[in-house]
């Protein structure tokens, strides 16, 4: 479920006249060691830890299949999946879940810039123990609403500023995570990742990050 209390929404975005894609790797596995991605047999992303994000990469459109081996190995993959890419497509593919059970969670991007004026943010949750949750600003305004694990919300477009967040349990006042010096710009897009554990290390945390275009 998503509350946007500036009623503005960012929807589907399509690269005009390009047929090629963009991906790049999230590690968000809390106790997943350092990882080798290997797209095709062919590797991809190398030494990724925990936190890391790969650079973007370009790839056609079309079916992968995806092996992630901790870092320097090449036997008893972690993950063995298919992923498929669209065209015109830019994704966030994320490594999510806690060991033994990790798996690829793909999150579109946008693929052009905007000129709204404003920046806009989404949040996802990909704390793999964390209840739903709101977000809320400083002020006890809610700009997303209980959200569970592993959900998208639409983007938020905000005035310019920079923002301290709060995080608290989905339907309740007390804040669980405060996320200050949130610094977003105009005409650009930023993710906000819920990451770590609820009571475990590595911790529970929000992460920004931006999507350039």
């Amino acid at each position: 479920m998503f509350y946007c209390p500036y009623a503005r929404r960012i929807n589907n975005y399509y690269r005009a006249n390009q047929m090629n894609s963009s991906i790049r790797v999230f590690h968000a596995a809390p106790n997943a060691p350092a990882v080798d991605v290997y797209a095709n047999g062919k590797l991809i992303v190398k030494n990724l830890s925990y936190k890391e994000l790969s650079q973007y990469i370009s790839v056609a459109p079309g079916s992968y299949n995806i092996m992630v081996y901790p870092s320097g190995q090449m036997i008893n993959p972690v993950i063995n999946t298919n992923l498929n890419i669209p065209a015109n497509t830019v994704f966030n593919v994320a490594v999510i879940g806690t060991i033994p059970d990790i798996s690829l969670y793909p999150i579109q991007e946008p693929t052009t810039a905007q000129n709204f004026g404003r920046p806009c943010v989404r949040f996802v949750h990909l704390s793999p123990n964390a209840p739903a949750v709101d977000v809320k600003l400083s002020d006890g305004t809610k700009v997303f609403a209980d959200v569970g694990y592993k959900d998208i919300t639409d983007y938020a477009c905000v005035p310019t500023g920079t923002y301290t967040f709060t995080v608290s349990l989905a339907g309740r006042d007390n804040v669980v995570l405060t996320v200050p010096n949130v610094k977003v710009d105009p005409n650009n897009y930023y993710t906000l990742y819920a990451v770590g554990l609820v009571g475990k290390s590595p911790a529970l945390e929000v992460m920004l990050v931006p999507e350039p275009r």
